[in-house]
């Protein structure tokens, strides 16, 4: 017989049969490859989403307008302050658009000055038409927005002189990058809450499944509780969001994109994992099926994401500032909020747990 002392405790026995059955399903480890894949070649992908994420961050294109009305010259004037853009004017306006028509102009701008008796100086009148849903059209629509604004810039300019009063001391231009603006506020945040959100799902298929399948009822002839079994199930899951969120900064930071404070996206990761797998244990509890149980899990952690997302120093905001080396007190305050909100959900998911009775699930 082997003594007590050789024997390993029950959470962690449990927590290494719930990691190689992780290991056993195939779509889960086909997932894991495909994300590790996507990590490892995160340089070309950013590429990719930015067109996405900001059109005009991609290059090579040129876009040809047609220009007509009587104050086309207002739209030439500003377009020769976008490369992309190569205006083209007509004095007939069935002329433009006959080249919309047949492709020869990419977009159509028809200007016109209209006169407003309630105002000092007339008023411009742009009429755009763009292509319908193409490949193109993002791209063509997004450069437009871009030129109206300066065509709007413009005309403030020249009319400033009427004013009696400066209302607001303009802020100057700047132009930000698009790679950098997607990476640490879009791809990071996304890599850091993704895991935890996984883990959460797997813990809900591994309790329901227990239920579902009449397993639970083997587990529980060993000496142990339902709290110790829903501990080791819980620690698998926590053990994995983390290290994979981590694992894939750092494939992020050898292919060029460094990403600061680690240390602290870990412990962030951690936390987010721990809290939301919380959720999972209570969402997996109340259910009735897999079905149900996963359609409420996912109900939740949207409305969590959701409700988290407009806080100026939410877990988003956090890792992406986190992630540039910009945190200050606040940060690191909401970090500790988040730690200790996971403390407490999973304390309270325990205390549930204890008051359950198995023979009733």
């Amino acid at each position: 017989m082997r003594s007590d002392s050789n024997r390993r405790p029950p959470r962690l026995t449990i927590a290494r049969r719930e990691l190689r059955m992780l290991t056993a399903e195939k779509t889960i480890v086909l997932a894991l490859a495909i994300q590790l894949f996507v990590a490892a070649f995160s340089s070309f992908l950013v590429v990719g989403l930015v067109s996405l994420y900001d059109p005009t961050g991609a290059d090579g294109y040129q876009i040809e307008a047609a220009v007509t009305g009587d104050a086309a010259d207002e739209l030439l004037a500003a377009a020769s302050e976008h490369e992309r853009i190569e205006p083209t004017a007509y004095n007939d306006l069935a002329a433009a658009q006959s080249a919309f028509r047949t492709g020869q102009a990419d977009v159509l701008f028809v200007a016109t000055w209209e006169t407003d008796p309630d105002a000092t100086a007339d008023r411009l009148r742009v009429t755009t038409s763009v292509p319908e849903s193409n490949v193109e059209t993002t791209i063509i629509v997004a450069e437009t927005r871009t030129l109206l604004q300066t065509v709007e810039r413009d005309l403030r300019d020249d009319r400033a002189a009427s004013l009696e009063s400066q209302p607001l001391q303009p802020l100057g231009e700047r132009e930000g990058n698009p790679y950098y603006d997607f990476t640490y506020t879009v791809l990071v945040p996304l890599l850091v809450l993704l895991p935890a959100f996984i883990s959460g799902s797997i813990t809900v298929d591994s309790l329901t499944e227990e239920v579902e399948r009449g397993t639970l009822d083997v587990l529980r002839v060993a000496p142990i509780t339902l709290t110790q079994i829903v501990d080791g199930k819980a620690a698998a899951a926590i053990v994995i969001a983390p290290l994979q969120a981590i694992t894939w900064l750092v494939l992020i930071t050898l292919n060029g994109t460094p990403v600061a404070n680690l240390g602290w996206l870990f412990v962030l990761a951690s936390a987010l994992a721990i809290g939301i797998v919380s959720i999972a244990v209570g969402t997996a509890l109340l259910a009735a099926d897999r079905r149900s149980a996963q359609l409420l899990y996912a109900v939740s952690a949207i409305a969590l994401f959701a409700g988290t997302a407009v806080l100026a120093d939410g877990p988003t905001n956090a890792i992406a500032r986190l992630a540039i080396d910009s945190a200050d007190t606040t940060i690191y305050a909401s970090v500790a909020v988040v730690v200790a909100a996971a403390i407490v959900a999973y304390g309270g998911v325990r205390v549930i747990v204890s008051r359950v009775d198995p023979n009733e699930l």
